[in-house]
């Protein structure tokens, strides 16, 4: 934890006896949210607070503010950290008038429901050696980057989610992930990216505290300390998120860095797309996994029926045990369109996506919509333990509806899950990371473009598959078949069976349009010669699609030779056998 991070964490301990650790949050949080923006105001204080005593419209008064400061946020309030602390017995109702002379897009202590807690605090006596203890901490942009505020934000929570049993990466994702997939997303974009003035925009549905959309700014734009690929470049950034205190905290983050505040929007992104309309040069997300999506159901499915395929659901809904593949078609149309120039989109999946539900079901639709439409471009395996409240396998699924064309037509998956560098210390579930070199390998694998050991290239129509019905006849007593009154053989349900035949066996390079020949031959070879009676129902068949993700990548180890096992097993009778005399003596 940084030093700035230790003196903030150490505040929390003022709290102790008044608050369990697990609410400690409601009170750090939102204070250092409010020492922030009063560093950052510090400087035009005396110039807002004389535009804010003029008799104006609201409308005139915010351009002229942001005119003259280049903030998209003010206050007309006289109090600063330290005149509040010169004023013990007023403390809690200045405090509070404080708050009231922010901006209205300033919304972010109402959602902490910060009053409560300026009334808990004076009430035991704690409100006065808070604020001076914050008034300690200079977090003015010049000496805190917003980089660094955004570090600060991810371990205060981490630390608040680790002392209540929550979980920390419903939050937020770690920095290092989110480079890689920024990195990614980027990638296909180089030539644009370095023109001068360049305008582009990131949306994140999923947004928490902030994280992807503060990274993609630094990539892009760059920071104080480091330049980006394109100082030159401005980077618009759009955000909706479900859960106050992270909606708060990615809000007040948004609006430091001079981002308009109506970009980030507070609400069930799945139940209401509050940016309905409005299409991205750029979406990230990291959406929640294995969550059901039973709040959202009622709404999603009056928008599927509304809508249809204009909805943002056009492939189909998933279980409602997972909300995982809403969250990716919800990006797949939220892309700017190509007429418009295209649009890219980078998630973060577990590995469910790629192969759950059979021909047919809700996920192989939603699959087959995606690779049908030609909209995924890549999909990246990540190392293992990379996150903080999961172990499991992950992927990051990059789209693009307007791809170069040496990749249209085609998905390349890259195995980047031995790419990383042990941490020194866990963090929850979290024990690996990607180092700047260990991204550095991932993104040349992408952009080379090339069949190795850790990618491999597919045309979009090698995840499909036919899912056929062979039948058999059923038998009465003398073992012959029962035939109904057309005269065809009856089926006996319970010799029933299926057979997945990809559109690619026998070398077909026709896709689904080879349908009729592919499985008459398969037929003939794989069936045929173990069931000479068998036959299909053509009107069973399903089109499926699946991602084999890990077979592709499959290396196979021969076993030990005998002699050798003998040996070692031999060695181990013989160790045993020793220990067992020195208990007999």
């Amino acid at each position: 934890m940084s030093q700035l991070g230790n003196f903030v964490w150490s505040i929390a301990d003022q709290l102790r006896g008044v608050y369990k650790p697990h609410q400690y949050g409601n009170v750090i949080l939102p204070m250092t949210i409010l020492r922030r923006l009063d560093c950052v105001l510090d400087p035009t204080r005396e110039q807002v607070r004389d535009i804010v005593g003029r008799d104006l419209r609201d409308e005139l008064r915010d351009a002229m503010i942001r005119k003259q400061t280049g903030l998209t946020f003010y206050s007309g309030s006289p109090w600063t950290f330290e005149k509040l602390a010169g004023d013990p017995d007023g403390l809690a109702a200045n405090l509070i008038d404080h708050l009231a002379g922010f901006s209205k897009n300033i919304d972010v202590f109402e959602r902490f429901r910060f009053d409560n807690e300026i009334a808990t605090l004076a009430e035991k006596n704690r409100l006065l050696i808070v604020v001076q203890k914050f008034a300690e901490v200079d977090l003015h942009p010049e000496r805190v980057s917003n980089a660094a505020m955004g570090d600060l934000f991810e371990e205060l929570i981490r630390k608040f989610a680790e002392a209540s049993n929550e979980t920390a990466g419903e939050h937020f994702t770690p920095r290092d992930a989110i480079r890689l997939m920024v990195d990614l997303l980027f990638a296909g974009d180089d030539k644009a990216l370095s023109e001068k003035g360049i305008v582009r925009t990131v949306y994140d549905p999923t947004a928490g505290t902030g994280g992807m959309l503060s990274v993609a700014e630094e990539h892009l734009v760059g920071t104080s300390e480091a330049p980006g690929r394109n100082p030159d470049a401005r980077l618009r950034l759009y955000g909706q998120e479900i859960n106050d205190q992270s909606y708060a905290i990615c809000k007040s983050d948004m609006i430091a860095k001079g981002q308009d505040a109506l970009n980030i929007k507070l609400g069930d992104t799945l139940a209401e797309d509050l940016f309905a309309g409005t299409t991205f040069d750029y979406c990230l997300s990291n959406p929640p996994y294995g969550v059901d999506w039973k709040a959202s159901e009622k709404a999603v499915k009056a928008e599927v029926a509304r809508a249809g395929d204009r909805s943002r659901f056009p492939g189909g809904l998933p279980p409602i045990s997972d909300g995982q593949m809403l969250f990716l078609q919800h990006l797949a149309t939220k892309m700017r369109p190509v007429h418009e120039g295209g649009g890219r989109a980078g998630i973060v999946l577990n590995g469910s996506p790629l192969f759950t539900g059979g021909a047919g079901s809700g996920p192989s639709e939603i699959r087959r919509w995606l690779l049908e439409n030609d909209l995924v471009d890549a999909i990246v395996a990540l190392p293992m333990n990379m996150f903080y409240n999961t172990g499991i396998s992950t992927y990051v699924w990059i789209l693009d509806n307007a791809k170069p064309a040496e990749r249209i037509g085609k998905v390349q998956l890259i195995d980047g899950s031995g790419y990383y560098t042990k941490m020194r210390k866990n963090l929850g579930d979290k024990s690996r990371e990607l180092s700047a070199a260990d991204r550095d390998a991932i993104v040349k694998l992408y952009a080379d473009y090339a069949e190795t050991d850790h990618a491999r290239i597919f045309t979009t129509d090698s995840f499909g598959y036919w899912a056929i019905t062979v039948e058999r006849p059923l038998l009465d007593d003398a073992s012959s078949p029962v035939i109904d009154r057309k005269g065809n053989p009856k089926a006996d349900a319970k010799l029933r069976d299926t057979e997945n035949i990809p559109f690619a066996y026998g070398g077909n390079s026709l896709g689904a349009d080879g349908r009729d020949d592919v499985i008459a031959a398969y037929f003939e070879a794989e069936v045929r010669p173990h069931v000479p009676d068998a036959w299909i129902d053509y009107t069973k068949t399903k089109v499926g699609y699946e991602v084999p993700f890990t077979r592709h990548f499959y290396v196979y180890t021969p076993p030990r030779p005998l002699e050798e096992i003998d040996a070692d097993l031999n060695k181990l009778v013989e160790e045993i056998m020793d220990l067992l005399r020195q208990v007999e003596k």
